[in-house]
């Protein structure tokens, strides 16, 4: 395969497609182009009774692209993991860029949950995640859903459905629907740093915005901070 520049990465996602890896060992790279794609509707996130307490009492910090290098270790530190050293050098060169971003889990400053992905017009890739506590990712996933749809986005591809995925309302589509929703979603000007985002636990929680000028984590402890 011709290697990979973060310009060829960016124009595989605008058509669909994304690398991956058969192991961390494996150098090889390969296309990926699901028949069937996972998503989130973005209005139909699920936030459980659990999940909506654990927002509000944790005290957990919440920030983004603070340590994105990290978030990628994360992800891959586990005993199967699709990230090689090529595919975690190219999206750091796309963070360096601009195009991918990290939301971050903090637990009295320790790193414990995030998820990463890629941001083109108004669609975000969702790449992978973890957490080294119960519900971090989760929590991540509900602040990140809350980011995308205060910055105008209108497609989050996770790429494969998963019962846990399931769990918080993604769905799968086809991929000529998948593709129409794309071409729609990159033509958006959607920002992940939306101008006076501030959100509060409680606003995540309820699916609302922050008003503009509000100031993070006034409520439940955590705070949102780039």
């Amino acid at each position: 395969m011709t290697d990979i520049t973060p310009e060829i990465l960016l124009r595989a996602y605008a058509l669909g497609i994304f690398p991956m890896a058969e192991s961390r060992d494996n150098a090889e790279i390969h296309w990926v182009d699901p028949r069937q794609r996972g998503v989130f509707p973005l209005e139909r996130f699920h936030i459980s009774r659990s999940l909506r307490r654990r927002i509000l009492t944790c005290g957990w910090e919440v920030a983004v692209d603070r340590d994105f290098a990290g978030v990628v270790d994360g992800c891959a530190d586990r005993p199967e993991t699709w990230i090689n050293d090529r595919i975690r050098a190219l999206y750091l060169d796309l963070h360096r860029l601009g195009y991918a971003h990290s939301l971050e889990v903090r637990e009295e400053g320790a790193l414990i949950g995030g998820v990463y992905g890629v941001s083109l017009g108004g669609a975000f890739f969702g790449e992978s995640m973890f957490s080294r506590r119960t519900d971090a990712s989760k929590l991540a996933l509900a602040w990140l859903v809350h980011r995308l749809r205060a910055g105008g986005y209108a497609l989050f591809d996770v790429q494969f459905l998963t019962p846990h995925l399931a769990s918080l309302g993604a769905v799968e589509i086809p991929r000529g629907r998948y593709r129409r929703a794309l071409d729609a979603a990159l033509a958006l000007p959607a920002r992940f740093d939306p101008p006076g985002y501030a959100p509060y636990p409680s606003l995540v929680c309820a699916g609302s915005s922050a008003p503009s000028g509000s100031s993070g984590g006034a409520s439940g402890g955590a705070s949102d901070s780039g």
